[in-house]
């Protein structure tokens, strides 16, 4: 235990001011459910086909048949991009000529949809692809959004934890909590296509910039028993509560500037929680401000019932406090990340691992437009499954070795996105319930992934391996939006690649160290070692030895 801990440990482990603290800072993260995946609703692509306009003139017949068919899922549909030559089907119509019988239509010449599209409006009133014709040569623009707020997201992971070291805690809380608002609040008066994305990527760093800082602020407030409940499922129950209320929004408003104008809102009522939130005491007294730390302590233990002693801090054991927390080690940078073979191969994976991990994640999130029955439901169902599967890491990590634990949730998304391909077409019900299951699994890795990684890298480059981690899983989201948009080509294929693509990953995590139950490294050279194949050990167990990097016990104990 540190000497902060020691300090303030006659506050307790879980009396009323530290559940204050656990549910304010978890509601705080509501609003970060409504916008993460709201790109869902508001980048939609409806149904839609050429506008024919109504000054041409056409018989009903001929005014039917102006679009060209297309199979597509074993089905004759209308083309989305392309119709009959108007100016050719409007000398037939009015010769009195009959399309299908007189005229043979697939000898017919077609062009663009030059004068734009008809949109349906059984499922949206309105979208951003509506209101700015995002289709056809256009269709990559929406997501193009969506990736531009994960490069948000991006950005604001790098500078937030900067921000929150310099200025506090509770200061970039609610500063990025007002970007995150003040952005979203913005989007709703966008003008045009360019506008709505740039304002999209400055929402995407508050939005994670807030994220991060209610999660320190958490983690340094409350107990050690306590922050792994509030980083396991605290945050994350809220932010999934947050997502399973965005489809009701959506549903009840189907109007995109509406719905945007609805979940903002919500951000506006966190403003009043900067009176009951405090800053961090333990980041005040790294700051040498001993006596605001005093008075935010004092109030704790009012609200504990608990009578704080005489001299909470004594001067002495300040100056320690002060040095312990100010110290930083100057010695180690990135390159460290690749310095020995061992630590290179466990970056290396780890890469693949997030990276994986944020695609199936975020990318079957995203999917939920694509699935079979009402988009509302699928994605209240999505959301709604992340409960029980914060639940399931949650008991895993208890109970179960972490890499068995991964690599057991992985294969299961993964494998049930593999079969999606051999569902039969009618069975749609079916389908969709894969697709949950393998949101399930892979909910259930996210969510394990943080204290896997943090366990596994050592004390004096943890901060710089997570980071680096997290940055992958960053650019995982960003790449996610594409992999949803390959199901234009073929409804299967973002399945079969999510798919692969976990299941390959649930392989590597089996070369994972085991960190359950282990000390924490604080040096390089106290990491675990990464496993490997026996015969592959057998082959080259001389060189390595020679090479000094790994004794005759630990390549025995590392053995599959």
């Amino acid at each position: 235990m540190s000497l902060y801990d020691d300090v303030t440990a006659f506050l307790g482990e879980w009396g009323p001011f530290q559940r204050l603290i656990f549910f304010l800072l978890s509601a705080s993260i509501i609003p970060n459910g409504f916008t993460g995946l709201s790109s869902v609703f508001l980048t939609a692509i409806p149904e839609h086909r050429c506008r024919v306009p109504d000054t041409v003139n056409l018989s009903s017949a001929w005014r039917n048949h102006s679009i060209p068919l297309e199979t597509k899922d074993g089905r004759q549909v209308p083309q989305k991009c392309r119709r009959y030559r108007l100016a050719a089907i409007a000398n037939f119509s009015a010769l009195g000529l009959e399309p299908g019988v007189d005229v043979d239509l697939e000898q017919l010449e077609q062009e663009n949809c030059l004068d734009g599209w008809e949109y349906s409006k059984d499922v949206f009133l309105s979208t951003i692809v509506t209101e700015w014709d995002l289709v056809c040569k256009d269709n990559w623009k929406g997501p193009f959004t969506t990736s531009l707020f994960y490069v948000g997201v991006l950005l604001g992971s790098f500078f937030s934890g900067q921000l929150s070291d310099r200025f506090g805690r509770k200061n970039v809380l609610f500063l990025t909590m007002a970007m995150h608002t003040g952005f979203s609040f913005l989007q709703v008066f966008s003008v045009n296509f360019e506008m709505f994305t740039v304002l999209f990527l400055i929402v995407g760093m508050g939005h994670i910039s807030n994220y991060l800082a209610a999660f320190v602020l958490g983690t340094e407030i409350l107990s050690k028993s306590v922050r792994i409940i509030f980083a396991t499922l605290g945050v994350c129950i809220f932010f999934a509560f947050g997502f399973m209320v965005l489809p009701l929004f959506a549903y009840f408003i189907r109007d995109w500037r509406k719905v945007l104008l609805a979940i903002t809102l919500p951000g506006v009522l966190c403003g009043a929680l900067w009176w009951f939130i405090p800053e961090s005491p333990r980041w005040l007294v790294s700051q040498g401000r001993i006596k605001e730390a005093e008075v935010i302590i004092r109030r704790a233990a009012k609200i504990n019932g608990i009578v704080a002693p005489s001299t909470i801090f004594d001067p002495d054991e300040t100056i320690k406090l002060q040095d312990s927390d100010s110290k930083t080690p100057q010695s180690h940078h990135i390159y460290d990340l690749i310095r020995t073979r061992n630590i290179r191969i466990l970056t290396i994976m780890s890469i693949i691992l997030w990276l994986t991990i944020s695609v199936g994640y975020f990318g079957l999130s995203l999917d939920t437009p694509n699935l079979h029955g009402n988009i509302y439901m699928n994605s209240f169902l999505l959301a709604a499954v992340e409960v029980p599967a914060y639940v399931l890491a949650w008991l895993l990590l208890q109970h179960v070795s972490r890499r068995y634990s991964m690599a057991g949730a992985l294969f299961l998304g993964g494998s049930v996105l593999l079969l999606m391909q051999l569902v039969p077409s009618d069975l749609l019900f079916l389908s969709t319930t894969l697709v949950m299951v393998g949101k399930f699994g892979i909910t259930s890795a996210y969510s394990m992934v943080y204290v896997y990684t943090a366990e596994l890298y050592p004390t004096v480059v943890r901060n710089m391996g997570v980071g680096v981690s997290s940055t992958a899983a960053r650019l995982g989201s960003i790449l996610s939006p594409y992999f949803v948009y390959l199901g234009t080509y073929n409804r299967f294929l973002p399945y079969v690649i999510m798919g692969s693509l976990t299941i390959l990953t649930a392989i590597i995590t089996l070369f994972f160290p085991e960190s359950s139950g282990a000390s924490l490294p604080d040096q390089i050279d106290q990491m675990q070692k990464v496993k490997k194949i026996k015969r592959w050990q057998t082959q080259n167990h001389t060189r390595m030895l020679k090479d000094g990097e790994e004794s005759p016990t630990v390549l025995k104990s590392t053995a599959l």
